[in-house]
């Protein structure tokens, strides 16, 4: 499914000057902006030592639109940026803009590259200009009708101005009335002048949504049109702070659609959808021999999960509406390839075949759906919804290594439109994991010789959003060699210098298996002497990274943003568990256990020795919720005393006390 992408994601982001005297927006043509004075612009030019921590600045950053309650439109973007430093070089030299023929055209206004102290053109035109299809990837290809632009520019150097502009019509909405942008005030650079200007029918209503913003929008109606405008000036960068949430009070930003319901976009996309989940036999019979050996209900939607999931390719043809309709599933199943939806369509067919109610789900792969602003533009994937007594389970048959039963977690708490075929829909929020269900367990066990050798028998067993990487490591099958090579690269990550032997590996893409690898460490003279004592250098040594991450916090500028307490550790769990036979009359120096709690996370080790055996237990596990700014003062002390867990070793005593040997 496509996604057509707002300005903000085009890399521009909006601004601000006056409107025209009259309430039609400017129709900027190649030679400028009737409304915008260039030599005016220029003169904003910064001292680069009053931006000392910059690479570049905007100038101007600009948009107009236009658009018509069909849902045509028109968008002009201009942005002058100042060069400040050598590194923003490479960032504005080159430029890459695309559209789809059809639908849609593009027109480059300007790209000039000028002095920055005199205003004098260096380069009037780019040096190169070339335009091209878009190749599908090798990976998860796409085939679509898209056109790319892209220009070098040469005299980009610090000192230098580069002030460009273009135009993107759409012709032909793909769903008529269906309009919706986005807009970043805010930028991740200071912005001298900020304009958007949204021109369309007087009695098309529009929806709004201003976050944050410190200054008041205009609206001029004159006859049958109505401008909304958002000027402001002298914005300054805001930077981006770890653990920001996502929600704050700090980027300013506008979000515009015409008005309407999800239902609307529901009945579009069930109207699209109606005649695609026909099936011909080859599709019945096929659906019945995958389910053949099914016992239970779940038996039956895992085979063809799987089936789905694994089996059918992900290939999109993305051609004019073929973005957002579903191909038939007797053509999926006919080429052995489909796209999110096509999948979808497919495993809802199947499961209707099976008597199984289910229905497609239309969502944002990476969250962040504004959910008061309906749009077909806010979603560009499809999964699929199964009924059931107590709600829906949820399954992307895209994820090809997530089990039936979980979803990825980069829509886990996010928003989703269940579609019926009727055109009604639920809105939905999609189920969390529990933090625990995300874990990582590494469990060692074995023995130190009186030569020093040590041997451990290790396993590694993971869950929920942790077992992916797992799974996807072991996807394919290894051969000896490539076994050895790995059983030898992991060893020496525990232990360094280890080897590592009768390596016992998990197929990823079979659900029923556990995720979880076995493996066998040793290394003669693991110890180091020194005196009547031994050093052995632990496996699973601590973080190290928790005391550099608490001083570039601390020195960080003065925090701006909320706390979010997922993004501190992670909405995950982290076990280890060691535990080593020694010798008889071995006594280890046990360091200090550490137990840290709080609303950013919970950490714990525990050092013990009982009879000959040496343990540690060591957790981490994330917490969630959102907290003041003025707490990032105890996040850093929440690291500090993670850190005093910095044992990267133990003293063993051969002899303690005059004991035994």
């Amino acid at each position: 499914m496509r996604r057509s992408l707002p300005p903000a994601a085009l890399l521009l982001a909006l601004a601000t000057l006056g409107v025209a005297g009259h309430a039609q927006a400017p129709k900027i043509t190649a030679l400028g902006d009737p409304s915008v004075k260039a030599d005016t612009i220029y003169k904003l030019a910064v001292k680069p030592e009053d931006h000392a921590e910059e690479a570049s600045v905007f100038l101007l950053d600009d948009g107009v639109i236009s658009v018509e309650a069909d849902g045509r439109s028109s968008e002009t973007f201009r942005q002058v940026v100042q060069i400040l430093k050598p590194e923003a070089k490479e960032n504005w030299q080159e430029h890459r803009l695309g559209y789809q023929p059809g639908h849609q055209k593009l027109r480059i206004n300007w790209i000039r590259v000028l002095d920055a102290k005199t205003g004098k053109v260096i380069s009037a035109k780019p040096a190169q200009v070339q335009e091209s299809d878009v190749p599908a990837s090798m990976g998860n290809p796409v085939y679509g009708n898209r056109r790319v632009i892209r220009a070098s520019l040469s005299g980009v150097e610090v000192g230098t101005l580069v002030d460009y502009s273009y135009t993107r019509v759409e012709l032909k909405p793909y769903r008529k009335g269906d309009f919706m942008t986005t807009w970043g005030v805010s930028t991740g650079l200071a912005v001298k002048r900020s304009r958007l200007l949204v021109d369309a029918p007087a009695t098309l209503p529009l929806i709004i949504r201003e976050r944050n913003l410190n200054f008041a929008r205009t609206e001029k109606v004159s006859g049958p049109r109505k401008v909304y405008q958002w000027a402001t000036a002298n914005i300054e960068r805001v930077r981006g702070e770890p653990y920001a949430t996502d929600s704050n009070e700090v980027y300013m930003s506008v979000a515009i659609a015409a008005r309407g319901t999800w239902r609307d976009i529901g009945a579009w996309y069930a109207d699209l959808a109606k005649d695609r989940y026909t099936m011909q036999p080859a599709v019945a019979a096929k659906v019945t021999e995958l389910v053949a050996a099914a016992r239970t209900r779940d038996d039956t939607i895992r085979a063809v999960h799987r089936w789905v999931a694994q089996d059918i390719r992900y290939i999109s043809l993305d051609f004019g509406i073929g973005g957002y309709q579903p191909r038939s599933v007797n053509e999926v199943l006919r080429t052995g390839f489909g796209d999110c939806k096509d999948k979808a369509t497919l495993f809802v067919s199947a499961m209707t075949m099976l008597g199984i109610t289910a229905y497609p789900v239309l969502l944002s792969s990476d969250g962040g759906v504004l959910r008061g602003l309906p749009s077909k533009d806010q979603f560009d994937h499809a999964i699929a919804a199964v009924k059931t007594p107590t709600g829906y389970q949820f399954t992307d048959l895209t994820a090809e290594l997530v089990p039936y039963g979980q979803i990825p977690g980069s829509y886990q708490g996010e928003f989703g439109l269940v579609v019926k075929p009727n055109g009604d829909v639920e809105e939905i929020t999609f189920p969390e994991n529990e933090i625990a269900q995300n874990f990582s367990h590494d469990d060692a066990e074995g023995s130190i010789d009186t030569s020093g050798t040590l041997t451990l028998r290790m396993r590694v067993t993971t869950g929920g959003t942790q077992q992916y990487g797992l799974r996807n490591a072991f996807q394919n099958k290894f051969d000896s060699t490539a076994k050895a090579r790995f059983a030898r690269g992991f060893a020496g990550r525990i232990v360094p210098g280890a080897a590592g032997d009768s390596l016992v590996l998990f197929d990823g893409k079979d659900f029923s298996a556990k995720p979880e690898i076995r493996i066998r460490i040793t290394k003669p003279r693991a110890l180091t002497r020194s005196g009547d004592t031994e050093l052995l250098t632990l496996p699973f040594s601590p973080p190290e990274s928790f005391a550099n991450t608490a001083s570039q916090v601390e020195g960080m500028p003065p925090r701006r943003f909320p706390i979010d307490a997922a993004k501190v550790v992670g909405r995950s769990t982290g076990i280890t568990d060691l535990r080593i036979t020694l010798p008889a009359g071995w006594k280890v120096r046990l360091p200090a256990s550490v137990t840290v709690d709080g609303p950013w996370g919970l950490y714990k080790v525990a050092y013990k020795q009982e009879g000959r055996v040496f343990s540690l237990h060591r957790e981490m596990a994330g917490k969630t919720g959102e907290h003041d700014k003025a707490q990032i003062g105890e996040v850093i002390k929440w690291f500090r005393a993670v850190a005093a867990d910095d044992a990267k070793f133990v003293v063993i005593e051969r002899n303690p006390a005059g004991g035994g040997k």
